[in-house]
């Protein structure tokens, strides 16, 4: 009963954020996911908080990965997969339109968001990914982001550039940031790393990563760098 009520709640306001989300170009369908979720009364835990920008060839968003974790009979846990900040590239179609489906992602480790949280308004830097690194299928899918700053010093150009020779494709996304953008990204970016490094663990902080078992994690959450 309380879902059912929780829902009848929610249910004037999701109409009315489906009215706007149209207009808008149906700008994220992340949060279209989050409130079809809680209007369907499927409150799964998930947090859907991402920091997105919108420009107009390319929108990019921004959210961290937690770590998964499993239990030791000693009643300790053990680190599985360490966590990452995911970045998500797709291209405009229109004027406030941005095609979901062809969305790219590209999964910034601690030491890589280490490396962007460091630079400076005049610094650029660059990061490489190939699932296949070190065997003979070296080269066929290459992921290659950058962040460089304007030349008046008011932000960064972020680009991402996915060649894979498999599926004969090449994608690239541009998207310019501003300084007060770029500031956000690197004070969330900040706060977030030792969670990524599943480091809040030793202040006894809840994980959900921890009490999901597989059938109960949402689809985003377990979406990969390499699923696309």
């Amino acid at each position: 009963m309380a879902i059912l009520k929780l829902a009848g709640f929610l249910r004037p306001r999701n109409q009315l954020l489906h009215k706007r989300l149209p207009g808008e170009g149906v700008r994220d369908s992340i949060w279209q996911h989050a409130i079809n979720t809680l209007a369907a009364g499927k409150l799964t835990g998930r947090v859907f908080a991402p920091y997105s920008v919108f420009k107009g060839k390319a929108a990019l968003s921004a959210e961290p990965r937690l770590p998964t974790f499993s239990k030791l009979d000693s009643g300790g846990v053990k680190l599985n997969r360490r966590g990452v900040i995911m970045l998500t590239f797709w291209p405009s179609v229109g004027e406030r339109k941005y095609d979901w489906e062809k969305r790219q992602l590209f999964a910034l480790s601690a030491t890589e968001v280490g490396s962007l949280i460091s630079i400076g308004t005049r610094d650029s830097c660059e990061f490489f990914h190939d699932p296949s690194m070190l065997s003979s299928n070296a080269g066929q899918v290459r992921k290659s982001l950058s962040f460089k700053p304007n030349a008046d010093g008011s932000g960064y150009f972020v680009s991402l550039s996915v060649v894979n020779n498999n599926l004969k494709t090449n994608d690239r996304f541009t998207v310019p940031v501003t300084t007060a953008e770029f500031a956000v990204m690197r004070t969330a970016f900040s706060f977030a790393l030792p969670h990524i490094m599943g480091w809040d663990r030793f202040t006894n902080q809840p994980s959900e990563s921890i009490s999901q078992s597989p059938s109960k994690v949402v689809p985003q959450l377990m979406e990969t760098e390499w699923d696309r």
